[in-house]
């Protein structure tokens, strides 16, 4: 961002930064170190992050996120609105939108406002993905289960093609013709993709599974998933979702949060918890993985989780990611 702002530019306007120079500005193998150190000052107790804003539309079904904080040392405060409507999908429309406030954090002055249009959260919720993956996924892959058929579930297999070269994918999605739409982009893109019939035969043949929906109920049954097998979940991230059987997480061997605190208010643990399939004691925050302060797979046959209901950690690292390349 700069050296401290001087009497003379203290006031000028906001940068407005688009979509456009927005992406150019990334860069994908710096950005997931961005984002695993983020996690890890998370875990350590570095970042001051305020509970997250959730408020529900009716009529149709859809939500708005706020979420806000900073880095201790560092030199800006981020704030990050996102949008989600599935039924825009229906109607041709971007079915998630959304933008991020910059401020210095010395001043309290807006210095830029990231006009990303969602794509900074959906990438951050990919690499966020990809970094679990990396540390908790079987080091052998040899099919990738994708539950979903949006944005997001294009994004995470993007993104998990820089941890693992397995290109087999099999899919699953309630709308077939979204199914079909989804499986032509990523076999364009190389993959080999194969639609199952059902969420269940997805769990029952991948090592990988990644749930990207917005379902309000399990999207599979717990004794479906074999062992050796993990699970990204994603798409429980606002109160009412769930993607994950609640008896997985007794299953579990390993089971990661992104932030124990979120996940146990609205994330698919929280069911578990409800339902006393888990305890918190047996619950680890992702930066403590990546770090080394907490398990990662040891064993051919273990089950692993990851929740990720999406930290504000995360936004603050993208935007700065981007700051610093602009």
């Amino acid at each position: 961002m700069g050296a401290p702002p001087t009497r003379v530019n203290a006031l000028r306007a906001p940068r407005v930064v688009g979509l456009d120079e927005i992406r150019r500005a990334i860069n994908l193998p710096a950005l997931l170190t961005d984002i695993e150190r983020a996690f890890v000052e998370y875990s350590s107790g570095r970042a001051v992050v305020a509970p997250v804003g959730h408020l529900a539309f009716r009529d149709p079904p859809g939500d708005l996120h706020l979420k806000y904080g900073y880095i201790d040392g560092g030199d800006m405060a981020v704030v990050k609105l996102a949008t989600g409507v599935p039924s825009n999908a229906a109607l041709g429309l971007p079915t998630g939108d959304g933008l991020m406030i910059v401020v210095d954090r010395r001043t309290g002055l807006v210095r830029a406002i990231l006009l990303d249009r969602a794509y900074l959260t959906d990438l951050r919720t990919a690499a966020a993905g990809a970094i679990a993956a990396k540390h908790l996924a079987p080091s052998r892959l040899r099919t990738i289960g994708m539950l979903g058929a949006g944005v997001q579930a294009r994004m995470q297999l993007e993104l998990l093609s820089s941890v693992s070269d397995c290109r087999v994918v099999m899919l699953w999605n309630r709308t077939r013709m979204r199914a079909e739409e989804y499986a032509r982009e990523m076999r364009a893109m190389g993959y080999e993709v194969t639609i199952a019939p059902h969420a269940d035969t997805v769990a029952k043949s991948c090592e990988l599974i990644v749930t990207t929906t917005a379902a309000r109920g399990p999207l599979f049954d717990a004794d479906c998933v074999r062992p050796s097998t993990h699970i990204t979940a994603v798409g429980a991230d606002a109160p009412g979702k769930q993607e994950l059987d609640p008896r997985l997480f007794a299953r579990a061997d390993i089971v990661v949060a992104d932030s124990v605190s979120q996940c146990a208010d609205h994330g698919d643990l929280a069911h578990a918890l409800s339902t006393r399939d888990i305890t918190l004691d047996r619950v680890y925050e992702l930066g403590r993985v990546i770090s080394g302060d907490a398990p990662k797979r040891v064993g051919a046959d273990q089950i692993t989780i990851a929740d990720l209901t999406g930290v504000a950690v995360q936004d603050i690292a993208i935007a700065a990611h981007v700051c610093t390349r602009i």
